[in-house]
């Protein structure tokens, strides 16, 4: 497990784009051989705040791929439970997932896999917890009524069956919840906890998130940035061939 340490949420956010940018680079992608990139998911496809709407306007759109290439769970779908389904299949179709990224909330979730989740879940549909509803109310003009309820989601086995895990956290209010990811034991309570047993795990956070770690575990950690840096410098081309 690496534990990456940055001044702030832009250094932090700038350290995990270069970092998955290198590895998509390393990989040597081409016409039959796919780098896949795992990502949460939820809300319906047309909706303005949903996950596929967000990924188009933020990522998919400014860079040069092939829209069949880009699966989003659909959750418009006739059949939610057909759709999960055939998500774990295409994921295996793909050969897996080379790198999932993904975030956690305060209390400590991992996509939309809420407090008291299973370790070895899949795709599925899941209710969302009255924190997870709160914290998403800001994006719905903090109108409670108007946040979805329940959500579709890659389960933490999906997760855990990916080659690599990256996890961002950022933020004092998520404090609590990287002290739990990684200073206690795993505990289903706090589902981002689990990948302390997956073996290429990487937490990257900011300052403020690792106010209620121990000493220690940060001096130690941040002692580790001048190798945790070299994942990152050079930063690859696809123009020069590395």
């Amino acid at each position: 497990m690496r534990l990456v340490i940055l001044d702030n949420y832009d250094l932090a956010s700038e350290w995990a784009a270069k970092y998955i940018c290198n590895r998509i680079i390393q990989f040597k992608p081409g016409q039959d051989r796919y780098f896949t990139l795992g990502l949460p998911t939820g809300l319906p496809r047309n909706h303005p705040e949903s996950y596929h709407s967000y990924m188009w306007n933020n990522f998919f759109k400014h860079i040069d791929i092939d829209p069949n290439n880009a699966h989003i769970l659909d959750g418009n779908a006739a059949d939610l439970q057909a759709e999960c389904d055939a998500f774990e299949k295409k994921i295996k179709e793909a050969g897996g997932i080379d790198l999932f990224v993904g975030g956690i909330g305060p209390d400590g979730h991992i996509a939309f896999n809420e407090p008291g989740s299973s370790l070895v879940s899949r795709t599925r549909l899941k209710t969302l917890a009255m924190d997870t509803i709160l914290a998403n109310a800001k994006y719905f003009d903090g109108d409670l009524s108007k946040v979805p309820t329940m959500a579709l989601t890659v389960g933490v086995g999906t997760v855990m069956d990916a080659r690599e895990v990256m996890i961002l956290i950022t933020g004092a209010h998520k404090a609590f919840a990287l002290y739990k990811a990684i200073e206690e034991g795993v505990n289903h309570m706090w589902t981002v906890s689990a990948f302390q047993q997956h073996p290429r795990t990487i937490f990257v956070c900011d300052e403020d998130a690792t106010l209620e770690l121990r000493v220690k575990t940060v001096k130690y950690f941040k002692g580790l940035m001048h190798v945790h840096n070299k994942l990152v410098d050079p930063l690859f081309s696809m123009k020069d061939g590395n």
